[in-house]
């Protein structure tokens, strides 16, 4: 998230990237290394070199990001695994599709949310969304 806040800055340099996360500069190294050759982020040389975002924050979704660091977005599988489960399991099949709605729910909020918006703080506001809609979907639930 530091280089989304600073992006107009250029590049930052690593140790103050791992201080402003409070996260070890190894450990830092692996995941912009990653992030370099999944070509999100560049390296800069010199004096003045560090890394900076190849895209603006705003273009980034967020499911980029967690596919490329910790793998499928939900816990539950990939949906091909889960859809696969489905069609073999007969007995548990009511489960898996009520996990692989929660993945996909899961997938659409983080393939709408970049970056940027989690700089300017826009998760908060999902949350809110989605309170403010559970009381209509309680009415519409009554009146069906």
């Amino acid at each position: 998230m530091t280089l989304a806040r600073r992006h107009q800055q250029g590049a930052i340099k690593i140790r103050e990237i791992a201080a402003d996360s409070d996260l070890p500069e190894k450990f830092l190294e692996l995941i912009l290394l990653e992030l370099k050759n999944a070509r999100i982020v560049d390296s800069v040389r010199g004096a003045r070199g560090g890394y900076r975002l190849r895209r603006d924050p705003s273009e980034i979704p967020l499911a980029d990001i967690i596919r490329l660091i910790d793998g499928p977005l939900a816990p539950l599988g990939d949906a091909e695994q889960l859809r696969g489960l489905i069609a073999k399991d007969a007995h548990h099949r009511a489960l898996y599709e009520v996990f692989l709605e929660v993945r996909n729910a899961a997938a659409k909020i983080l393939e709408n949310t970049t970056i940027a918006d989690v700089v300017r703080g826009r998760a908060a506001s999902v949350k809110g969304k989605a309170a403010a809609a559970k009381p209509r979907d309680r009415q519409v639930r009554a009146q069906t």
